[in-house]
């Protein structure tokens, strides 16, 4: 008879009194609305509100129930509470009410309490804590279902406390005669190691015998706490390898991988043709972690991956899942090349398939793997090319990315043609990055300069205004250092292109280039040689046509600033019209933009009294070098935290480094100002055309000036007829910006497309502002240089100002050499032949530490950035690095001071980037066993 509505003489009286006393709490108590019925009244809302208040009125009534402790229905209520948690609304008033139905005798009870409590308790909640002992005491328990709800709640919210206080009972269970108990417990091992990984050691032991069970649920289990395992710790990963009771594993692996394959008919396992998919895909995973840099175990798995990759049927998904994890093993394993190949020949076949995921994974696993064997891959070219017509986007944009990856000096001819088809039809998304990487690939295969100039004309034509600005800058580059009968030959179809209708409105940057081609060679366009058949256009005709760029709306204001430079340097090229080209430049001297209208008004102080001056600030520039401009090593890196929050950043900051460059720098700018505008250098003799660092003017110096510099100075309006010490005292009253600096250089070298106002020809000289006589100047102040200009020394010619301009710090990288002295060095990294060490040398009141950086490799470091942090105790002080390569054999040194302000132990962390091959490397480190910096 059921103990529970019935008598049973075996019963004594307190469970007679406690049978009584439900039974009357029953017929007290409404019976609760059962969760069925809950679900269907909230699905029956029509609106928002009124599902909210059916919730509202359901978690009132829980609530009263709570807080009258009624045992009875408690296991319905938080049934309830967890269907309205899994919608969204607050349910945290039912964690304890979960507690009490897990110490409950009946299953059901113990089911929705451990339920409730993986999904209403974290290890934030104080309540999380008293669960620990009922974990244990069921943990214990005689009945599987019982044992396995306690291992699947500890592994879902397993604190590190809680999983440090079970872990020994879990490793117990591991070993049970159970399978459904040991399964359980194998699980609940991965999850405590995912949380807390230095438990591992318990439960290795435990983990000998797990390959050689027959149940396919213990099996699966292990392999994934194996795996897990060997991703966290490099020790287990040898341990499992080398130690001699687990010196089977990776046979034992392929020996059950090899029965899966070719084991009979298993109805227990089977999905859809295939025995245990699930298992195969988690041994292949294992594998080929196993396998990695491994040459002994990759050749004891290399046949048996050949049976898989040949074997399996790919008719359908659980095949090609199977194939792809193989795939992925064969690439990451020391397999033979022929095996490589045959990955990489499934992977073409994936692009074949007609489910477009597939197709999407096989285009990102070639990705990854296009390095690795190139030559393989590029047999499946013309297939990759046709993913370029796939109407998913995402298929496009790894087909793209794929297609320059296999670019190459035997294709590059014909991967050109097929991207440039491309380029035409994309999307707007993908024209920009489309058409640079076709630019840097042209830049690196290009097989003659003729044809590379066409495939940059033929990109500026396709991506139109979606090119971004590396495009134009490289295009003009290029031109520049081509030989001249090209530059000819391209100016004249920039000039072709021109004549297309809307080119000019929707391919602003082919606008830019090509009128900066024609002012710069427009006398060989004109007037050179025509070895084919095209029909120059008459001076009248070129004139009429930079007027409707000028004058057109839709022509961008860059690309005006472009076509008025090379209006003005057309007029020492053409041999007449220099009165039109004039009336138009003087017609911008009113214009709305103040850009356009210093322009103006500036080129047209050069057809007037300075009319001599013209030809040689507006003669042709020299070829321009390619320069890649990387960042400043001093800075340091960002804070990091290593569980010490005292650890802050000491490093110079961005107003420091920028001071420090403004110093270094600052007669560079004079010099240069002074050579582009013909007047005098400071310090060069004559023989010596290098930019020579001053900080100071030499006041024993002449003070005679030459016409040319008395001509520039007048152009400016500024008399410098005074004696020096005036002249020395307006130092200190007349700044010009750093930024303004800048745009004289760079308006002055030519370069005419210069974005924002005031990067005229003269730049800003003109907007000098009158401060007192106590503000700061930074070297680059007019007044000094205009002093300067005073100075009786050779001048140097426009073409080698002009290349001072272009890379202004050409001369001064030796400067920042730092003399290592001897003494112990801390090797803080070595790797990738990358040799980092640091010498400290201790002084009176503080530590200088020297950090050299030597690099045994045979690739060339770029953009090589030093950084490094300190305990907010010391203060960092990091001086300019030697410099930003490294080439092979090649050595970079940088100073660092360290101050200690306590009595501390100085540690620090480094953080090392460079670009190897195009591929971007970073090293984080750190370096302790410094000499005690504590000041005496």
């Amino acid at each position: 008879m059921n103990s529970e509505h019935g008598f049973n003489p075996a019963f004594n009286m307190a469970t007679i009194r406690q049978a009584f006393s439900e039974a009357v709490e029953r017929v007290r108590m409404p019976t609760p609305t059962r969760l069925r019925d809950l679900i269907r009244q909230i699905r029956a809302a029509r609106t928002a509100a009124e599902e909210r208040a059916v919730v509202n009125k359901e978690c009132a009534y829980i609530r009263t129930t709570f807080r009258e402790e009624d045992p009875v229905w408690r296991c319905r209520n938080i049934a309830k509470l967890l269907y309205i948690h899994m919608l969204g609304y607050p349910a945290h008033f039912g964690q304890l009410e979960c507690l009490k139905l897990t110490a409950s005798t009946r299953f059901t009870d113990k089911r929705i309490g451990y339920l409730g409590a993986m999904l209403l308790l974290d290890e934030r909640q104080d309540v999380h804590l008293l669960i620990t002992n009922c974990l244990k005491n069921d943990l214990n328990s005689s009945t599987q279902f019982v044992v396995g709800l306690a291992l699947c709640t500890l592994g879902a919210i397993a604190s590190p406390e809680m999983a440090r206080d079970l872990a020994s009972e879990v490793e117990r269970l591991m070993k049970s005669p159970n399978t459904y108990i040991r399964k359980k417990a194998i699980l609940c091992a991965f999850r405590v190691i995912r949380r807390v990984p230095e438990l591992m050691e318990i439960f290795l032991p435990a983990t000998r015998s797990l390959l050689s069970e027959k149940n396919h649920g213990i099996l699966i289990t292990g392999v994934t706490l194996i795996t897990e395992m060997c991703e966290n710790s490099a020790d287990t990963l040898m341990h499992f390898k080398k130690d001699s009771g687990n010196r089977e594993i990776v046979p034992n692996l392929v020996r059950i991988l090899k029965n899966l394959i070719l084991g009979g008919y298993s109805p227990e396992h089977d999905v859809s043709g295939v025995s245990d998919p699930f298992l195969q895909v988690k041994i292949l995973r294992l594998l080929r972690i196993l396998g990695h840099n491994d040459t002994d175990a990759s050749e004891a798995m290399n046949d048996i991956l050949a049976q898989v990759a040949t074997n399996t049927e790919t008719s359908k998904n659980v095949g090609n899942t199977i194939l792809y994890e193989t795939v992925l093993s064969i690439m990451d394993i020391r397999s033979e090349g022929g095996l490589r190949v045959l990955a990489v020949n499934i992977l073409g076949r994936f692009l074949l398939n007609s489910d477009k995921n597939i197709r999407y994974v096989a285009l990102n696993t070639l990705l990854r793997t296009v390095h690795a064997d190139t030559s393989a891959v590029q047999r499946h070219r013309t297939t990759i090319l046709e993913c370029l017509k796939d109407p998913d986007v995402s298929i496009r944009k790894r087909a793209m990315e794929l297609s320059f990856a296999l670019i190459n000096g035997q294709n590059i001819r014909t991967m050109t043609k097929e991207l440039l088809l491309f380029l035409e039809k994309a999307d707007p998304e993908f024209k920009a990055q489309c058409s640079s990487g076709m630019i840097l690939a042209a830049e690196r295969y290009s097989p003659n300069t003729r044809w590379h100039l066409d495939t940059q004309l033929s990109v500026l034509i396709a991506a139109g205004n979606y090119v971004r600005d590396d495009v134009v800058s490289s295009t003009i580059q290029l031109v520049s250092s081509s030989p001249a009968i090209e530059q000819t030959y391209i100016t004249t179809r920039f000039w072709e292109s021109l004549q297309v209708a809307n080119h000019c409105e929707d391919k602003q940057p082919l606008l830019q280039v090509a009128v900066w081609a024609i002012g710069e060679y427009g006398d060989m366009f004109m007037y050179s040689a025509n070895d084919d058949d095209f029909e120059r256009p008459s001076e009248s005709e070129l004139i009429a046509m930079y007027h409707k760029f000028l004058t057109s709306a839709q022509v961008s204001t860059t690309s005006k600033q472009y076509a008025l430079v090379s209006l003005a340097k057309l007029s020492t090229r053409l041999q007449s019209c220099v009165e039109e080209i004039q009336a138009l430049i003087t017609s911008f001297g009113s214009h709305l933009n103040v850009d356009l209208q210093q322009r103006g008004v500036e080129f047209s102080q050069l057809f007037g009294s300075y009319k001599h001056l013209r030809p040689p600030l507006l003669e042709k520039m020299p070829a321009m070098q390619v320069s890649r401009m990387s960042s400043q090593n001093g800075e340091s890196s960002g804070s990091y935290d290593d569980q010490s929050p005292d650890l802050i950043e000491n490093g110079l900051g961005d107003d420091q480094i920028v001071t420090e460059s403004n110093m270094n720098t600052m007669s560079d700018n004079t010099n240069i100002l002074l050579d582009l505008l013909g007047g005098s250098d400071l310090t060069t003799p004559t023989q010596d055309l290098s930019v020579q660092k001053k900080n100071t003017l030499n006041a024993n110096n002449d003070t005679t000036t030459t016409s040319n510099n008395q001509d520039f100075l007048d152009l400016l309006g500024l008399d410098m007829s005074s004696t020096q010490s005036s002249t020395a005292a307006n130092v200190t009253s007349n700044v010009v910006s750093t930024a303004n600096m800048n745009n004289v250089l760079m308006g002055s070298a030519g370069v005419g497309g210069g974005g924002g106002g005031g990067g005229g020809l003269l730049g800003d000289l003109g907007n000098i502002i009158p401060t007192t006589a106590t503000a700061p100047t930074n070297g680059n102040d007019l007044s000094s240089i205009m002093a300067a200009a005073s100075i009786n020394m050779p001048s140097l010619d426009l073409a080698t100002a002009n290349s001072l301009v272009n890379d202004p710090l050409a001369n001064t990288a030796a400067s920042n050499n730092v003399s290592v002295p001897q003494g112990p060095k801390l090797t803080a990294l070595n790797k990738n032949g990358v040799l980092v060490q640091l010498v400290p040398v201790k002084m009176n009141d503080s530590m200088q530490i020297y950090m050299t950086t030597t690099n045994s490799s045979t690739t060339t470091l770029e953009q090589y950035l030093f950084q490094a942090a300190v305990p907010k105790s010391f203060t960092l002080q990091m001086l300019s690095p030697s410099g930003s390569v490294l080439a092979p054999g090649g050595v970079i040194t940088q100073e660092m001071r360290v101050v200690s302000t306590s009595n501390a132990t100085l540690r620090m962390r480094i953080r090392i980037s460079y670009v190897a091959d195009g591929v971007n490397v970073l090293e984080q480190t750190e370096v302790s066993g410094f000499p005690d910096t504590t000041p005496e």
